[in-house]
């Protein structure tokens, strides 16, 4: 149901998500300070942004998306100040322009006959299990704007996205989550493996990682695999283990229908997980219909996301939709931030799991 203009007060403070742009350096090197260790995607290096907002703007423009490493990234923007407050991506063809590394968690089972004994281990084998697969990831949103669903909004308009241009997408999607650390931000998985291989601080290769640089760690990291058992207790403890900030982030991957994966982080074991892009809820439960019309106001309790169906301007927000033989109707206002008119293609999915 939609409001009336009394109403509009209570939600007063709209959002969208677009597509970022070259104006949006600034912002975004600015949300990358905030976000601590650990966050690969979000380095604090000017160059690497540059290059990073270039390439999503090649992801938006090219027609070419067959086998290529592509990167498309959004902000998230208060509408009524015009700042920058949040940014998530989706990159497709990972593993193609380099590759794409992981520990793969293998089980084995070992019998002995006499003495009578069986012995059940754990090994981490470096894998390029996900190469040409989608990931999600990069999102980000300031503490301020950790509030009426920002977060939710940030994760969901990804999968938004993906049921628009299924086209451009593989049928493997995965998200990787940050691992365990402790209050000084140092990673026991990585003080028990990495340090002893690259001679440097866990935050040190994170970053180097973040810029770009992988191929250090096909040149540096242990081919063969490692015995979980052979690790000290502390880094046995977190891996798979989520950060502890990330776990709203794991509680919404799975009500998408995503699935832990076997993998975890080969910096700081943090857990993989993956989902057959046609089975995510979002994209099953989207809609796809014409703007019938407007009304004045605001929605007073938001419960869908919003899209205008277009892949250079894929704005996102959250509101109302009323459903009628004819269309569907929206807020105003909502209209207005989406630059929508009648007759415009609306796709919309609920914001809370059905």
């Amino acid at each position: 149901m939609l409001s009336t203009p009394g109403d509009a007060k209570r939600n007063r403070h709209l959002q969208i998500i677009r597509p970022i742009v070259e104006d949006d350096l600034d912002a975004l090197c600015a949300l990358a300070e905030e976000t601590g260790t650990g966050m690969t995607s979000m380095p604090k290096d000017r160059a690497s942004h540059e290059r990073r907002i270039a390439y999503a703007r090649e992801a938006f423009t090219t027609a070419d998306t067959a086998r290529r490493s592509l990167g498309y990234l959004f902000v998230l923007e208060d509408v009524d100040s015009g700042k920058v407050v949040g940014t998530t991506g989706i990159k497709t063809g990972i593993g193609y322009a380099k590759p794409f590394y992981s520990y793969r968690l293998l089980k084995i089972t070992q019998v002995s006959l006499e003495p009578q004994s069986r012995v059940d281990t754990e090994l981490l084998q470096l894998s390029n299990d996900f190469t040409g697969a989608a990931e999600v990831g990069s999102l980000f949103l300031l503490p301020d704007f950790r509030k009426a669903y920002g977060g939710r909004m940030l994760a969901k308009m990804r999968y938004l996205f993906m049921g628009a241009f299924p086209e451009r997408f593989p049928d493997q999607v995965i998200a990787e989550i940050r691992g365990w650390v402790d209050d000084d931000d140092k990673s026991p998985f990585w003080d028990a493996i990495g340090r002893h291989f690259f001679d440097m601080e866990f935050a040190e290769a994170d970053e180097i990682n973040g810029r770009g640089n992988s191929q250090f760690i096909a040149d540096l990291m242990p081919k063969f695999p490692i015995y979980t058992a052979l690790l000290p207790k502390a880094a046995q403890a977190v891996i798979g283990k989520p950060n502890d900030g990330a776990v709203p982030a794991v509680k919404l991957l799975e009500a998408e229908g995503f699935r832990f994966s076997g993998a975890v982080d080969i910096f700081d074991g943090g857990p993989t997980f993956n989902v057959a892009r046609p089975a995510i809820r979002t994209i099953r439960s989207s809609r796809l219909r014409p703007l019938a019309g407007t009304v004045d106001g605001e929605s007073a309790a938001a419960k869908y996301l919003i899209a205008k169906d277009d892949l250079d301007d894929f704005r996102v927000t959250m509101g109302q939709v009323a459903e009628t033989d004819s269309g569907v109707w929206i807020a105003e206002s909502v209209a207005r931030a989406l630059d929508l008119t009648k007759g415009d293609l609306i796709r919309y999915a609920p914001l809370n799991p059905v």
